[in-house]
């Protein structure tokens, strides 16, 4: 546990202390565990940071709910690294995770080596379309309050995007893991860290000068078109099409996912 200003980061740090370090962040409604499988199988290679984002797992922020957002999240992030002494490492990011990697990798280029995003995305391009995600955020945090966690959860993963994860044999593992997480505050974390409150990066990819790994399930229409853009926007970014997987490819297809990650930071 790092506690430093308005966090409380709860995270662990595993491997090989004499490579590069990996900075694994998770999706919503995930946590430390969420990369658990991954960091086993890399672990020998690097050294390995998991973390709990705020809203999730053991990691507190205290204060309003300004530490809930993207870029006070990115900016304690930072502090959490120089705190361990990272200077410099390499990223990877799932789905909110990877929209929170792709920020810190834009405003804190000098940080990084290479990032990985994993089913992410820059935001949304128009205020209109950030507007009307808001309050669709807003609506679904308010239900998340008033209701039991394990209904939302699985109401949260019968959405079309996650059809192939439902399909899998570990789907109720997940579940499980996903239980210790408090919907009060996964409530917060989704009104301010969602889609409908992020700060639209379409516009900063063309400048991006660290390379880049855009991973997109095979099965996950929307986001491989999203990755698409993303990649022809930016030249140092490669995109792969990952198969036999949806919009968690690390879960769905571990051993192409970690073959991918490896060939990329190597």
């Amino acid at each position: 546990m790092d506690k430093f200003n308005n966090y409380n980061f709860h995270y662990f740090l595993t491997g090989n202390n004499n490579h590069q370090t990996i900075l694994f962040l998770h999706g919503f409604t995930g946590n430390i565990q969420d990369f658990g499988s991954v960091i086993s199988l890399v672990s020998k290679s690097y050294c390995c940071l998991a973390v709990d984002l705020p809203g999730h797992g053991e990691s507190r922020v205290i204060g309003d709910e300004s530490g809930y957002n993207m870029p006070n999240t990115a900016q304690a992030l930072i502090q959490l690294l120089d705190d361990l002494q990272i200077d410099k490492c390499l990223l990877l990011g799932y789905s909110m995770g990877g929209r929170l990697a792709l920020y810190m990798t834009l405003h804190f280029p000098e940080r990084f080596e290479k990032v990985v995003l994993e089913s992410a995305s820059p935001g949304l391009k128009t205020e209109k379309e950030r507007s009307h995600r808001l309050q669709a955020d807003l609506h679904l945090a308010q239900k998340l309050e008033n209701s039991n966690i394990k209904d939302f959860l699985l109401n949260w993963y019968d959405r079309p995007l996650f059809k192939s994860l439902k399909n899998s044999p570990q789907f109720d593992k997940l579940i499980e893991t996903r239980l210790a997480n408090n919907p009060l505050e996964l409530a917060k974390s989704l009104r301010n860290m969602g889609t409908g409150n992020q700060p639209s990066l379409w516009e900063k990819l063309a400048q991006n000068q660290i390379p880049i790994l855009l991973l997109a399930g095979e099965y996950d229409d929307k986001f491989t078109t999203i990755n698409t853009e993303m990649a022809s926007l930016c030249p140092v970014a490669t995109l792969e099409i990952v198969p036999k997987a949806g919009h968690n490819i690390h879960f769905e297809n571990i051993d192409k996912f970690v073959a991918l990650v490896r060939q990329f930071y190597d």
